[in-house]
């Protein structure tokens, strides 16, 4: 097969056949095989009824529905975990993305070689000061501090390789920061094409100012986690050791002190402050310690339940 698009969705019951007869068309002209898998993501309206209906329609169309709202994380999580193509491609249920940009899309995965290619919305018709001033901010530090030049970390519209998917991991909110988790997984050629951004025609954003927030704590989890989420014993063990054999040495220096008659050990401040940082030492070492059999033993991060499925 040689494309996979997955699309995850809330609430987007209106969009859905415009957006379906719009990937037919782009497909049936570039004749692709495809599959098309819609992630609803816990909608409250006819969203489900619709890609049931898009189903009868075409067995191309797949659908998977969860009983709650997980997030866009783990709408794609799911969406990858079923997705067959040679290349997978993202792209919002809204119509702000557009199908015609696969076409390319597939072109620089399979012939120039990259192994994700994100979309990069130039030109915008989101609000300035509620979406695109933030947005510029949130991918210049994501930039400086991944060491990742694109300029639109965020943009729904992206490709992968099929391995590519298949060896990521995006839970929480982390479906921001998936050219961060490819790059730490060994896919380092990471691509971008501008894209056409659409209005929205249907319903309003999912998406509040506090996703801006929640932005910058996931990328500080992601940051740590591609480093150390698999031995966090090597953070917290280093800086628990270091905390420890420092408030050890200050203890000697009063204990020394003490003995030579110069002070008197409860009365110094010294005395405290060694203990103190003794006791953090071993607090982190232990956190540490404890970090490692989670990591060794966590099997449920990633368990969503599923109402219904239409993948046969």
């Amino acid at each position: 097969m040689d494309i996979s698009i997955v699309v995850p969705l809330f609430n987007e019951d209106e969009s859905l056949p415009h957006l379906a007869e719009w990937i037919d068309r782009v497909m049936n002209e570039h004749h692709f095989s495809y599959e098309v898998i819609m992630v609803d993501d816990g909608s409250k309206d006819n969203s489900w009824k619709v890609i049931e209906q898009l189903r009868q329609q075409n067995p191309c169309y797949k659908g998977i529905k969860f009983r709650r709202n997980y997030g866009k994380s783990a709408a794609l999580n799911v969406g990858f975990g079923h997705a067959q193509g040679d290349v997978v491609i993202t792209m919002d249920a809204d119509l702000q993305d557009s199908p015609d940009e696969v076409p390319e899309l597939y072109r620089m995965i399979k012939e120039e070689g990259y192994d994700l290619v994100s979309g990069w919305k130039k030109v915008r018709y989101d609000s300035k000061l509620a979406k695109n001033i933030p947005s510029k901010f949130f991918n210049w530090t994501t930039r400086k501090m991944s060491g990742i030049y694109l300029h639109d970390f965020n943009c729904g519209l992206k490709a992968y390789r099929h391995d590519v998917v298949k060896s990521i991991e995006v839970y929480g909110e982390m479906h921001r920061y998936i050219p961060v988790i490819a790059k730490w997984a060994g896919f380092g050629n990471i691509g971008e094409k501008v894209v056409q951004h659409r209005k929205r025609q249907y319903g309003v954003t999912k998406f509040g100012l506090n996703r801006f927030i929640n932005g910058y704590l996931d990328l500080m989890s992601i940051m740590f986690t591609s480093k150390f989420g698999k031995q966090p014993m090597h953070f917290f063990g280093l800086i628990g050791t270091g905390s420890f054999l420092l408030g050890f040495i200050a203890f000697l220096v009063v204990f020394i002190k003490k003995v030579g008659g110069h002070i008197s050990l409860t009365n110094s401040v010294w005395f405290y402050m060694a203990l103190f940082f003794m006791v953090i030492g071993t607090i982190l070492f232990l956190a540490g310690f404890i970090g490692e059999l989670v990591c060794r033993n966590s099997s449920t991060r990633n368990q969503y339940l599923i109402e219904k499925e239409l993948l046969d």
